[in-house]
């Protein structure tokens, strides 16, 4: 199997298996109950947070945990309206978020907010300009993703945090840092953002776990959850103390590891990249600077077929949401590709279990495809 489909989810290590395991083996008990035989569980689930904080270069009391991003990006855009309600109705975000992001706002279009989408440029970029056109005195959020799911682009959140303090402007700051979280720097409380999304499954952590960092002068944020006041009485409800475990320990395995990481995964995105750009109609989508995600296209050959095929021959990419019952993603429509080339839209990504047999199997995958089918009319 080459498994080239990271930026959907990532195998999970060994080691991380194990925190799990112990920690569902290990002490019994609830972390909130008061008698002495879990102060150990609780001991353990603020030493997890803190892993995340320190990766984040936050105070441990700024990380929330939830059960996903999905939940984090419905929360916090929630959240960030209801704290802004007095000042008005106008939230910014960009084109080409995530459904997790889209489709909250799009429901809370109909109940009267007003949404601003920005546009990306043809390379998928969005600039903190385009931010700053659009900024209203009735601006309550601005929500600008960290790395674009689809093409890898970075986007510019820090120069949106210093814009909107530059405007003394009362909006805050979300961002869905999925994507970029270990891959590019995100030091959110360094940068001034208010609410930031995170999830552990892209790291390699266990699926069902996620994070919400919170900016500290938000003290007022409105919770999630009302009941038994966990998390500093933001999320109600018992904490998963074993996804948390399995969490921070993907997240230790990346701060110790890192660098190698990525200068293995930027190499093979490198290589992977020049061998595709040999193959008939092959293309570039953008530019995305991220080390981990390449976008690539076989213009006219239709991507849902194309990853139909290389996953019969064992090769895992992913159309993503670029291939949606024949119509293109939203980020591929708001980048403005030709039919062809939108049809023809696939992704690739990478992890420390990446190697160059897989890019050899893709690349030779691909051009047989190539050879032996006909592009759409």
């Amino acid at each position: 199997m080459h498994y080239l489909d990271y930026a959907a989810t990532a195998p999970v290590p060994a080691s991380v298996a194990d925190a799990v395991y112990r920690a569902m083996t290990g002490d019994p008990y609830n972390p909130s109950a008061q008698y002495d035989a879990a102060g150990n569980t609780r001991r353990a689930l603020q030493e997890n947070r803190t892993v995340l904080a320190d990766a984040l270069g936050c105070e441990a009391r700024s990380v929330v945990f939830t059960s996903c991003a999905t939940e984090s990006n419905n929360w916090a855009l929630r959240a960030a309206a209801y704290h802004g309600r007095h000042t008005g109705k106008h939230i910014i975000t960009t084109a080409v978020e995530h459904s997790a992001v889209l489709e909250v706002l799009r429901a809370m279009e109909q109940e009267g907010y007003e949404i601003t989408r920005l546009m990306p440029d043809a390379s998928g970029a969005v600039s903190a300009q385009q931010v700053a056109r659009a900024l209203r005195p009735d601006t309550v959020l601005v929500s600008m993703m960290l790395v674009n799911n689809e093409t890898g682009a970075v986007f510019p959140v820090a120069d949106v945090a210093r814009l909107l303090k530059a405007r003394q402007s009362p909006a805050l700051l979300h961002c869905d840092a999925v994507q970029g979280f270990m891959k590019v720097p995100c030091p959110m409380q360094a940068w001034g953002v208010d609410l930031a999304s995170f999830s552990a499954h892209k790291l390699g952590g266990p699926k069902g776990i996620g994070a919400l960092y919170v900016a500290p002068h938000l003290k007022t944020l409105r919770p999630l959850l009302w009941g038994g006041g966990q998390e500093n009485g933001l999320r109600s409800g018992t904490e998963a103390t074993a996804q948390i475990a399995g969490f921070a320990a993907a997240v230790s395995l990346w701060r110790e590891n890192g660098a190698a990481y990525l200068a293995n995964i930027s190499a093979l995105k490198a290589e992977c990249l020049r061998r595709l750009l040999t193959i008939p109609g092959m293309a570039r989508i953008g530019q995305g600077e991220s080390p981990h995600i390449l976008s690539m296209t076989l213009s006219g050959y239709p991507a849902g077929n194309i990853v139909t095929e290389l996953g019969q021959q064992g090769v895992c990419i992913s159309a993503g949401s670029a291939c949606h019952k024949g119509k293109p993603s939203h980020v591929i429509a708001a980048m403005g590709l030709s039919r062809r080339d939108a049809a023809g839209a696939f992704r690739v990504s990478f992890g420390p279990e990446s190697t160059l047999r897989d890019v050899e199997a893709l690349y030779e995958a691909l051009r047989a495809h190539q050879q032996n089918r006909f592009p759409m009319l």
